[in-house]
C-alpha cells in the first residue's frame, strides 16, 4: 500500500555518511546521520564549526553525495541520480538560501526571482508574475527594479528567499541566512522564512551555529563530530544551554590541541 504523499516526510536520510579525503588522511565529515523532516515543518540543524552541518546540508541538498546511506526528497530518492536528475530536482523540490545572497548583480530583484522559472522543464508559472507575487509577500514590492548593489542586506536575502520560492519547492535549504547580516535584518530574515513557512507549508531546513537563531524552530538537530547528539526541545532553555556550553566545550578542546600542534 503506497503511503499518501501529504503524510509522507519531505526529507528522509538514512544513515549517511560521508568520509573526505584530505591528503593522506581520511576526515569522517559524517559518521551514521539518519533524521525525516516532515512537511511544513521548520527544522534547525546546529554545531560548532567542523561538525558537519554544510556536508550534510550538501548532501540533502543533491549538492554533494554521501559515502554511503540514502536520501530521499519527497519521495525520490537523490542519492545515485545522473547530474541531469539532481539539476531537474534542485530545480523543481528544493530552494536554496545561503550565507551570501549569491545573486545575479547585473538583474533587478524581478528578475533574479523569475529566473528559476524560466530554466524549470516543466514550467508551472509565468515568470514575471510569480516574482511580483513572491516579492510582494515578502515585503519587496517597491523594490521590484532594484538592483542587488542597490539594495541593503536584509532586503537581497528576502530576494534570495523569493527566488528560492520561484518554482514552489517542498524545501527550502538555508546556510547560515542571517550570518551576513546585522541582528535587526536577520531577525527580519528569520521572520520572512517563518511567513513562508506559515503561509504555504514549505518545509525549511536551517543550518547555524546561532543558538538564539536555532531555538525560533519547530525542532533543534544538534550535530557533533559527525553525529547527531540528541534532539532538542527549542523551548526548553535549560536544553539549549547545556548544549550551548557542550558546544563552547568543544570548540576549546579544538583550540587547545590546534595550538598544541603549532
Amino acid at each position: 500500500m503506497s503511503q499518501n504523499p501529504n503524510n509522507r516526510p519531505v526529507v528522509q536520510v538514512n544513515d549517511v555518511r560521508k568520509d573526505l579525503k584530505m591528503g593522506q588522511v581520511t576526515v569522517k565529515a559524517l559518521r551514521g546521520v539518519s533524521m525525516e523532516v516532515k512537511r511544513g515543518e521548520f527544522l534547525s540543524i546546529i554545531g560548532p564549526s567542523g561538525s558537519g552541518k554544510s556536508t550534510l546540508l550538501g548532501i540533502v541538498g543533491g549538492l554533494d553525495t554521501p559515502t554511503s546511506g540514502t536520501v530521499l526528497i519527497d519521495g525520490v530518492d537523490i542519492t545515485n541520480l545522473s547530474e541531469r536528475e539532481l539539476t531537474r530536482i534542485r530545480n523543481e523540490k528544493i530552494g536554496f538560501v545561503f550565507q551570501f545572497f549569491n545573486l545575479v548583480p547585473t538583474l533587478t530583484a524581478l528578475e533574479n526571482v523569475a529566473l528559476p522559472i524560466q530554466f524549470s522543464r516543466n514550467r508551472k508559472f509565468t515568470p514575471q508574475q510569480r516574482a511580483v507575487e513572491l516579492l510582494q509577500m515578502l515585503d519587496m514590492g517597491d523594490r521590484l527594479h532594484h538592483r542587488p548593489n542597490q539594495l541593503s542586506g536584509g532586503q537581497q536575502q528576502r530576494v534570495a528567499i523569493a527566488r528560492a520560492l520561484a518554482n514552489n519547492p517542498p524545501l527550502i535549504m538555508c546556510d547560515e541566512p542571517t550570518g551576513n547580516l546585522d541582528t535587526v535584518s536577520g531577525a527580519l530574515v528569520l521572520q520572512a522564512l517563518r511567513d513562508v513557512q506559515e503561509q504555504t507549508s514549505t518545509t525549511v531546513i536551517m543550518v547555524t551555529h546561532d543558538m538564539d537563531l536555532a531555538a525560533q524552530a519547530d525542532r533543534v538537530l544538534p550535530l557533533i563530530d559527525g553525529r547527531i547528539v540528541d534532539e532538542v526541545d527549542p523551548r526548553s532553555t535549560a536544553q539549549m544551554r547545556a548544549l550551548k556550553e557542550l558546544r563552547e566545550e568543544r570548540e576549546r578542546q579544538a583550540a587547545e590541541i590546534a595550538q598544541a600542534e603549532a
